[in-house]
């Protein structure tokens, strides 16, 4: 549509809102009733308005697929009013000099950049919302930096999709000046490449708040740039490694809760030692309660066994050193005292371990009968 056209001068418009009928060369699809042309009143004149689903609702330049724009430029500037919290996408056709046609898709719908080798997909959270924005496209650097090793030749296809106020589209020959930085500095531009302001026809007036935001994978990978600009080092890393620790032990020890009777408390659960009473559902037959009782006079019985088979051992290996001492007589007194001392005190354990094996076979009666008194 513009190959054969004088694309030597500052801009070439592509688009404009104003006119009897300025969407006629472009496919409009999607639901009549959401793209339309209004009167802008803080503009002062024609914008095209297109609201709704970005997916369905879309403008699309040529219309036939066979035809194609044959844009030569390097800057694709959209004159557009994105409202808040809605999403916007711009679909771009370039040829580079291979005659290899590849797509750039920019929407905000997108997290991040995702590439093939015939189609990108561009993020644009950073697109300035609210506010009439000249959004300025670099199409030869997304052609290079994007496809490596692809030289951008044309634009031969533009589709625009909801949400959005469009007033303008149109190419630059030179880099406009980049008026939407964060801080408020303007970046000087580069000394061998001239950079001129967006020209008077396209311009709006100077009433209407404006920026100018020139966008290439420098400035779309910028916000990541600032997240990793200030580099954790050693020193910052040791205190957030104490204080992880710090915490993960203070939250074992505080955060601990456990259900107790249908509620919620605080701290840990009991011990596994202790032995939890479960009413087990159905008959308790007479022959498991003996059994289990008997396990438990058994194990009581064991322990007192065990107990006293250690004494036992304590004395015999204790005997000798009495037998030596009763034969020889070359001990002195002192020592003959340690050793009864040693035989009474060895005869006090014995008698302590069959009481207190007397008192586990006890205790685990006294069991039997709690637990026949229950269950009879």
């Amino acid at each position: 549509m513009f190959k054969n056209q004088y694309q030597g001068g500052a801009f070439v418009e592509i688009f404009s809102a104003q006119g009897k009928n300025p969407g006629a060369k472009w496919k409009i699809s999607g639901n009549p009733s959401a793209i339309w042309k209004e009167y802008d009143k803080e503009v002062k004149g024609f914008v095209f308005v297109l609201e709704g689903s970005s997916q369905i609702n879309k403008m699309q330049l040529p219309k036939e697929a066979r035809q194609t724009l044959g844009l030569i430029q390097q800057f694709l500037t959209l004159q557009v009013f994105v409202p808040l919290g809605q999403d916007f996408s711009a679909e771009l056709l370039i040829t580079d000099l291979g005659n290899i046609k590849r797509r750039l898709y920019l929407s905000t719908v997108h997290k991040e950049l995702s590439v093939t080798p015939l189609h990108a997909k561009i993020p644009l959270f950073m697109i300035k919302r609210k506010i009439w924005c000249n959004v300025c496209i670099d199409l030869v650097a997304f052609t290079s930096e994007i496809f490596r090793g692809a030289v951008f030749q044309s634009l031969d296809g533009i589709i625009i999709s909801a949400n959005c106020k469009l007033r303008k589209i149109f190419t630059l020959k030179n880099k406009p000046q980049d008026t939407a930085e964060e801080d408020g500095n303007v970046v000087p531009p580069a000394a061998d490449k001239p950079t001129d302001g967006i020209p008077r026809n396209c311009q709006l007036s100077t009433d209407v708040p404006q920026v100018t935001q020139l966008l290439n994978l420098t400035e779309i990978q910028k916000p990541e740039k600032k997240c990793r600009s200030h580099p954790i080092t050693m020193q910052e890393t040791g205190p957030l490694i104490n204080r992880k620790q710090g915490n993960t032990r203070s939250s074992k020890t505080q955060d601990v809760s456990h259900i107790a009777f249908g509620s919620k408390i605080l701290g840990p659960p009991p011990s596994s030692t202790k032995r939890v009473s479960t009413r087990v559902s159905g008959e308790v037959t007479k022959s498991t309660g003996k059994q289990a009782n008997k396990s438990c006079q058994l194990r009581s019985l064991e322990k007192g066994n065990e107990v006293l088979q250690n004494v036992e051992r304590q004395e015999r290996s204790f005997s000798p050193c009495t037998e030596s001492l009763g034969q020889g007589g070359e001990r002195n007194a002192h020592e003959t005292e340690d050793v009864h001392e040693n035989g009474e005190n060895l005869k006090k354990n014995k008698t302590n371990c069959q009481i207190f094996a007397y008192l586990l076979t006890l205790e685990s009666k006294i069991q039997f009968c709690v637990f026949l008194f229950y269950y009879w």
